[in-house]
């Protein structure tokens, strides 16, 4: 058995079958995904060549998931605009994106559990008067793209000087940008390059 703080290894050979080094049985996409509801870290290897293939197998399960009735999480604006990202330059932003919303939401979703709990379990006027769980999931959306925003600025280019071009938001003229800000905006325009260099 690993240790627990090893992740657990899970053989896939060429007739698809999935083998868990851990407990030496076969297994199935379903058992993988109940893996992965209990906080089981695992990586999945091809038998044959060693070649880690954890992200088209998690895929999988997701499809799968979606594919059952009364199972489906992801909507169709969602799938579109994720279809909508690959090739695109902001491709290399989308997953740190989903990730950290997604990091936001699961520290969050004991609160959610607990106003969903209690929301539940009021009078209907209680409801009317904006008492439910979606005020918060609501706010926790917005802050999330108030994050995707900022990180989209980062790429905006500054237009050329002497060009003319105006920037896509331009500055109200009474609120002019102070130096710090501008200084403290070029610093994370360069963290965010060195990230963009570190990931190529």
């Amino acid at each position: 058995m690993p240790a627990k703080d090893t992740p657990i290894v899970i053989k896939k050979y060429a007739n698809r079958r999935l083998y868990n080094t851990g407990t030496s049985t076969y297994v199935t996409l379903e058992d993988l995904a109940e893996m992965v509801k209990k906080g089981e870290e695992f990586t999945v290897q091809d038998a044959k060549t060693g070649e880690d293939i954890t992200h088209p197998v998690l895929t999988q399960i997701i499809f799968e998931l979606e594919n059952k009735d009364g199972q489906n999480m992801l909507p169709i604006p969602f799938l579109r605009q994720l279809i909508s990202f690959y090739g695109d330059q902001m491709q290399m932003v989308v997953p740190s994106f989903l990730e950290q919303s997604m990091l936001a939401f699961s520290k969050e979703q004991e609160r959610f559990r607990e106003q969903m709990k209690s929301a539940f379990g009021k009078a209907p006027t209680d409801m009317i008067k904006g008492a439910t769980p979606m005020k918060a999931l609501e706010e926790q959306t917005r802050r999330n793209m108030e994050l995707f925003q900022n990180a989209m600025r980062m790429f905006t280019p500054f237009p050329a000087p002497g060009t003319g071009t105006a920037p896509a938001e331009p500055a109200r003229k009474d609120a002019p940008e102070k130096p710090d800000e501008l200084k403290e905006l070029k610093e994370q325009l360069a963290a965010m390059q060195r990230k963009i260099d570190s990931m190529g």
